[in-house]
């Protein structure tokens, strides 16, 4: 089992040559965050990740956290380290000033966030979910819910969950029937919710829950569903904590993964109603939820990169020392580990050239979040936050797909000893498969791209994004050397990919939306690869660019390998995608459900 190094150089490299760390640091809202501070607090990160997170995270997953008579008990060693992680200021560290946050840029804590996920997944969840909340109630709660509620979220002292799924409804909230019954300045809130994410534990004082309750007046479906803000414990008019509210974690759900991180069946209301108030408007909570959502969307997304972070580096450090096979041209005698073996380095690339185009679309789409909220131009604010709507299914879908899929490649590298629970390359498998799945399914991200954000602005967005690889396309083309001839060339073909894709869907749509529906994946997972393609074709030309200073350095050298190999290797299913998308998927929608 092997310790988790944060990839501290690769990450700088994304983060200064492809998200534009230095622009965002030079917005007049960052004026206090310098370069020199920003690789500070990576360094810092990195320490933490490695230092505190990772060494929890195989006993954690092995003990789990565990519900008694007081509540729920976090995994042995989660509770210090949350001390640890509130004291050094990490959970303040992207928060709003004016409630006590450090103000430090949103793609820095993106980075950051990526160490830790990697560290230990269920460890960084909780404060992953605290953010989301802490961000529904900024944009929509009263001030005085924000100002009683917002510094002790940001500092860490309380954290924050998402309470939307019922028994009867999953990712169909119109089915929601938890109530919300009127007691004067407040509401009593009766229902039940499953699956809620870090719903209680010992590590704070207090547990803030975002609830999506009706009104008795309330109409049907999502037009009359509304947010409200319950704590576990009252809090005192001076901020003291008061009597504890009848919200109560009734059982703990069996997981295939993320073992430490307690999935709690919510109840509220057994006796007398959790007091809860309004967040926002009334009937708006969906609404006011997608704000949380978002949030939320883009931080799993940049989980699936980082949970194949860790595999990658353990099915590395495992092919670097296993002995076995002769290796092709091994002279008589000589003992070579498998990464010699050629297809252990097809796989190994496989999984690295992904999680680099991974992180790379993960600090873009950050990067733009900054640009959306603190650029002083109100025109590029917009243009950036359309690029953020475009991609936030993408980067949500896409890489927690690919997460899957890299920490499956992971166990392969390790062959048999890979199945095996001690190598510890079976964990990350089994707590990458919620990734899919949390906060909305991978099918429905997809949908979401191919129908609300793709036809954004009659699909100048999508068009604006395919104009921004060609000309990287074109750049890479007037490089010379077989490398960026492959990347180019594949590069090229993938951009004509997702143009004719997308106006086959934007097409499709129209005139038969469930077609356009049933091919979303593929569409989905198309653009991703091209954005993939993109942003490692910018790599190398960054990589170039550098080389001329540096050119004995390898680590240039290997991003050009890279971006080469993911060309030839990765983007051609874009291609393969296009087939499927157009060719649709009549089949399916035709067979009979009874035939399934």
């Amino acid at each position: 089992m092997t310790d988790y190094i944060a990839p501290l150089r690769d990450i700088r490299f994304a983060l200064t040559e492809l998200a534009g760390l230095n622009d965002v640091l030079a917005l007049p809202d960052f004026a206090e965050a310098t370069p020199d501070l920003a690789d500070a607090v990576l360094e810092e990160a990195a320490k933490f990740a490695g230092a505190v997170l990772s060494p929890i995270n195989a006993s954690g997953d092995k003990t789990g956290a565990n519900l008694t008579a007081q509540g729920v008990v976090a995994a042995e060693g989660f509770g210090a380290a949350y001390q640890q992680f509130v004291e050094n200021g990490w959970a303040s560290m992207t928060g709003d000033p004016a409630f006590g946050g450090q103000g430090l840029p949103n793609v820095l804590g993106a980075a950051a966030s990526e160490m830790w996920n990697a560290a230990n997944l269920a460890f960084a969840l909780c404060p992953l979910l605290t953010t989301g909340a802490v961000e529904a109630i900024r944009a929509h709660g009263s001030e005085e819910l924000k100002a009683k509620y917002l510094p002790k979220m940001i500092s860490g002292e309380w954290t924050g969950t998402m309470n939307l799924t019922e028994p009867q409804a999953g990712s169909d909230l119109a089915a929601v029937r938890t109530r919300a019954v009127p007691d004067g300045d407040h509401y009593r809130i009766f229902g039940t919710k499953i699956f809620i994410t870090w719903g209680d534990h010992d590590m704070t004082d207090n547990v803030i829950h975002l609830v999506l309750a009706r009104l008795p007046d309330a109409p049907e479906g999502v037009k009359g569903i509304s947010l409200f803000l319950v704590p576990k414990f009252l809090v005192n008019a001076d901020g003291s904590l008061g009597a504890r509210t009848d919200a109560h974690c009734t059982a703990l759900e069996h997981k295939l993964g993320i073992h430490a991180s307690p999935t709690c069946v919510m109840t509220f209301g057994e006796a007398d109603g959790a007091v809860g108030y309004l967040v926002g408007e009334v009937n708006k909570g969906l609404n006011h939820m997608f704000t949380m959502m978002n949030e939320a969307r883009q931080k799993v997304g940049l989980q699936g990169l980082a949970i194949s972070e860790r595999a990658y580096q353990a099915a590395r450090d495992y092919a670097k020392e296993r002995i076995q096979g002769r290796v092709v041209g091994q002279a008589p005698g000589e003992k070579l580990p498998i990464i010699h073996h050629p297809d252990v380095k097809r796989v190994l690339l496989t999984m690295k050239s992904q999680i680099e185009a991974m992180r790379a679309l993960a600090l873009l789409v950050s990067a733009d979040v900054d640009f959306a909220h603190h650029h002083p131009d109100a025109a590029k604010r917009a243009r950036h936050q359309s690029r953020v709507e475009l991609l936030t299914p993408v980067l949500k879908g896409w890489c927690t797909e690919l997460g899957v899929e890299v920490t499956s490649l992971g166990i392969q590298v390790h062959g048999g000893m890979g199945f095996i629970e001690e190598t510890g390359a079976a964990q990350h498998l089994r707590d990458s498969r919620i990734l899919p799945i949390y906060e909305g399914t991978t099918g429905i991200q997809a949908a979401d791209l191919a129908a609300r954000k793709l036809p954004m602005q009659q699909g100048a967005v999508m068009v604006e994004l395919i104009t921004d690889i060609r000309a990287v396309a074109a750049a890479v083309a007037g490089v010379e050397g077989p490398a960026f001839a492959a990347i180019a060339q594949h590069l090229t073909a993938g951009v004509d990919a997702l143009e004719q894709a997308s106006t086959w869907m934007l097409q499709t749509l129209a005139r038969d939306p469930a077609a356009a529906l049933a091919s979303s994946v593929n569409y989905m997972m198309l653009a991703g690869y091209v954005c993939g393609g993109w942003l490692m074709a910018r790599a190398a030309l960054a990589a170039n660019a550098a080389l001329k200073e540096h050119p004995a350095d390898d680590f240039y050298k290997a991003k050009i390998n890279t971006a080469a190999f993911y060309a030839e290797q990765i983007l051609p299913k874009a291609s393969a995608l296009l087939t499927t998308v157009q060719a649709g998927s009549s089949y399916a929608l035709e067979l009979p459900v009874e035939q399934f």
